[in-house]
C-alpha cells in the first residue's frame, strides 16, 4: 500500500538535538543508539522492525559502496511479515501527524535505511511485490533450473 502524502517527512540523526519542528520523532534503527539516554533522545516511537535485519546491516557495513543492492535487499525485507505491523504503524502516524521525523544513528546521512523509508512513505519507491515483468523473468529462470 503506497499513499501519496502532503506532509513533510524529515530524516535526522538521532544524536542531533531534538527540536519542536521535529513533530513526532520515530527511531527506525534496530539497536538503541550508543551512548544516548532515553531522555536526551526524546523519541516518541521506536519501530525496530522497520530497521534492516542484523545480517543486512552487517552486510552493508562491510560494503558501504553497494548502496543500490542494499536498497533492494532492504525493500524486500520490508515486505516480510515481521515488518508489516510496523509499516502499518508508520503509515498511521504519517496520516495522523503534521510532521514526522525518522531518526537514525548512521554516520552516513544520505545512504541509510531512513532515506529508503522516507522515499517509500512519500510514494517515490515501493517495496517489490513479486509481480510484474521482472518477477516473471525470475520465475521462468528458476523453473528452467528445476527442470534440468
Amino acid at each position: 500500500m503506497i499513499v501519496q502524502l502532503c506532509m513533510p517527512i524529515v530524516i535526522k540523526r538521532v544524536y542531533e538535538p531534538p527540536s519542536p519542528e521535529d513533530g513526532t520523532r520515530v527511531l527506525v534503527d534496530r539497536l538503541w543508539p550508543r551512548g544516548l539516554t532515553k531522555a536526551r533522545a526524546a523519541i516518541d516511537e521506536w519501530l525496530r522492525d522497520l530497521a534492516p535485519s542484523n545480517d543486512l546491516r552487517r552486510w552493508y557495513h562491510a560494503r558501504p559502496s553497494d548502496w543500490p543492492a542494499f536498497r533492494t535487499k532492504y525493500l524486500k525485507e520490508l515486505c516480510q511479515p515481521q515488518a508489516q505491523e510496523s509499516l502499518q504503524q508508520i503509515y498511521q502516524l504519517v496520516h495522523k501527524r503534521k510532521r514526522i521525523t525518522l531518526l537514525f544513528a548512521s554516520k552516513n546521512e544520505t545512504e541509510n535505511n531512513a532515506t529508503v523509508l522516507r522515499e517509500m512513505l512519500e510514494g517515490k519507491r515501493k517495496p517489490p511485490t513479486g509481480t510484474g515483468p521482472g518477477a516473471t523473468v525470475v520465475r521462468r529462470r528458476r523453473a528452467a533450473v528445476r527442470r534440468k
